[in-house]
């Protein structure tokens, strides 16, 4: 562990469909600070389309990111010379979103004779409770976002293990992708959780894909495929049955995921006695679902398990995760001088070591 010093880190984000840039401090006395964080949400140049457009984003965030960097710096009231790195997320993700922002970040770094760190996504993700809540390693981190729906275990900075995965669709995309086949607007999850407030969950009996198995997996892309057979029977569809098809989906999601998680939660607790106060970290978007939150709440109360969820603008895409990324590495004495010839990476697994349960190719195994 290198000697700790005050470290201020400029991080960038523009893996997906948000551009941010985000400056982060860590104290003599050792506590965080986030000094301005700014994000450009892109869901309206999208919308038209049900998902996201890879062309449109990375133009958007060519278009926005100057200004955003130049707004967070300002917003934290310093300039290049007072940092002491520049992070962006190297990957997973779209690959021309991460060209744009790992090339700003060359040429910020390069102009200001800053260390450049590239930081995984997911790895944003799974250090994020540290910067919020202080948490200590180790820790499960469930992440159910648009594009991965992964149970991680943290060791430490750099040392991540893959307990599980979903084997076909990303939570997320099922949310997203079950909101289109009924007509409801992008993005889909938000809109899937308001329709089924009015809905009854017991209306149809979707299944609970992979629940009751002994491996630890999702599966999602039967639930969806359930999910278009019964709108299929019914159409056209009616308001009311909107609702109760939302309903009915949401709490199959519910259920499957306290199935799923607890088995790593059981896992945990075998692998690690010595740790007195264990915890379960759930980022992603997917975690601002309410009744997703509240299974997990109950679940870990159950099972003596601290529920740690960041804020929701930390939770979903954002910068501070990235620059607390940096910070955490530089900490560590994790960076060296290779990151400026890196290519971004759309496919980067957070776990190195496990084998990829879901392909590779050309790219690399998927994330």
């Amino acid at each position: 562990m290198m000697q700790q010093d005050a470290v201020k880190v400029l991080g960038i984000e523009t893996s997906c469909d948000e551009t941010a840039a985000s400056v982060v401090a860590l104290g003599v006395d050792g506590r965080p600070e986030i000094l301005s964080s700014i994000v450009f949400s892109q869901i309206d140049e999208h919308a038209a389309f049900g998902g996201v457009v890879p062309e449109i984003a990375a133009r958007a965030h060519v278009e926005a990111l100057d200004g955003i960097v130049e707004a967070a710096l300002g917003e934290a009231g310093v300039g290049l010379t007072d940092l002491d790195a520049v992070a962006a997320t190297a990957g997973p993700g779209l690959i021309g979103g991460l060209i744009v922002g790992l090339m700003t970040a060359k040429a910020l770094a390069a102009a200001a004779d800053k260390p450049l760190i590239a930081v995984n996504h997911l790895e944003g993700h799974a250090l994020t409770a540290r910067l919020t809540d202080g948490l200590a390693f180790p820790y499960l981190l469930l992440l159910v976002s648009g594009g991965h729906t992964q149970i991680v275990l943290v060791r430490g900075v750099g040392h991540y293990e893959r307990w599980a995965t979903t084997i076909d669709d990303a939570l997320g995309e099922a949310f997203d992708k079950t909101a289109k086949l009924i007509g409801l607007p992008f993005p889909g999850g938000p809109n899937v959780e308001k329709a089924a407030r009015s809905g009854n969950p017991r209306r149809f009996a979707f299944p609970r894909p992979l629940k009751g198995e002994a491996r630890p997996d999702f599966s999602f892309s039967g639930l969806k495929t359930a999910v278009r057979q019964a709108a299929a029977a019914i159409a056209p569809l009616s308001e009311t049955d909107v609702a109760d098809i939302c309903a009915s989906f949401q709490t199959a999601i519910a259920d499957t995921l306290n199935d799923r998680v607890s088995r790593s939660l059981d896992r945990f607790r075998i692998e690690f006695p010595e740790v007195r106060d264990p915890a379960l970290v759930v980022a992603g978007g997917v975690a601002a679902n309410k009744q997703v939150r509240t299974t997990l709440e109950d679940l870990c109360r159950n099972r003596g398990f601290a529920f740690v969820a960041p804020p929701l603008e930390l939770c979903t895409d954002n910068a501070a995760m990235i620059a607390w990324a940096g910070v955490e590495r530089i900490r560590a004495g994790l960076v060296d001088g290779g990151a400026m010839e890196l290519a971004p990476r759309s496919r980067w697994p957070l776990d190195t070591v496990s084998d990829p349960l879901i392909g590779a190719g050309r790219r690399g195994p998927k994330a």
